[in-house]
């Protein structure tokens, strides 16, 4: 992995990391916690793909399985995240390209998911049983609403945070030819491309500005 994406990555990992464990975690929300860890690792796995999401994915769930009050196994999350960052990694568009917020809403949720499957699956095999006290059921709803409720304000962030630490020319080509896919996810809905929309406004003012000339000129042949 390059410097520039370690140091990004560990930062963005150890940001994350103390949010969700002084923020997210006390808020005392019904059945999961927003998990802004696992967003940071499909942002970053987005950009990166399968081996350095795997990787990243791995570390961070280290850290987290590690960092204050974890009451689990360590080894555990760090399990969990390294999959799912490298399956995140394989949803990687091959030309970093992508239009729609669809994708990335759909990786998010699988993620999510996924990632409450896994690690109740794991703890399953050591004997912890706390998912099915909790109901597995009422995590996965509540894990996927919460990661995707949170996912607009965190995910298009990383991803471009990622492109311009890998000196990515995609990071200064959105308002060009069309969105990526950090700027994808936002101008999503609207059937419209950022760029084209920045387009639009430039021509009707510079039309503005001619018809009010074409007035001023008129007025003063008069």
């Amino acid at each position: 992995m390059k410097f520039n994406r370690i140091l990004l990555s560990a930062t963005l990992i150890v940001v994350a990391l103390v949010v969700q464990v002084s923020v997210l975690a006390r808020l005392q929300l019904p059945g999961a916690v927003p998990d802004l860890v696992l967003l940071t690792v499909v942002g970053l796995a987005l950009v990166y793909g399968p081996v350095s999401g795997s990787l990243i994915g791995f570390t961070a769930g280290l850290l987290a399985d590690l960092a204050p009050p974890a009451d689990h196994a360590a080894g555990r999350y760090a399990l969990v995240l390294c999959v799912i960052g490298y399956l995140v990694g394989l949803a990687r568009p091959e030309n970093g390209r992508l239009t729609s917020a669809t994708g990335p809403m759909a990786v998010v949720v699988a993620a999510a998911v996924g990632s409450t499957l896994l690690y109740a699956g794991v703890g399953a095999l050591v004997g912890d049983t706390a998912a099915r006290h909790v109901g597995l059921g009422s995590l996965l709803f509540t894990a996927a609403v919460y990661d995707l409720l949170l996912a607009p304000f965190t995910v298009p962030l990383i991803m471009a945070l990622a492109r311009r630490a890998e000196n990515d020319p995609l990071a200064d080509a959105g308002g060009g030819n069309g969105a990526d896919v950090a700027s994808g996810w936002l101008s999503s809905g609207t059937g419209l491309r950022i760029g084209n929309q920045r387009g639009g406004l430039r021509v009707k003012a510079a039309r503005g500005r001619a018809s009010r000339a074409g007035r001023i000129k008129g007025v003063k042949r008069l």
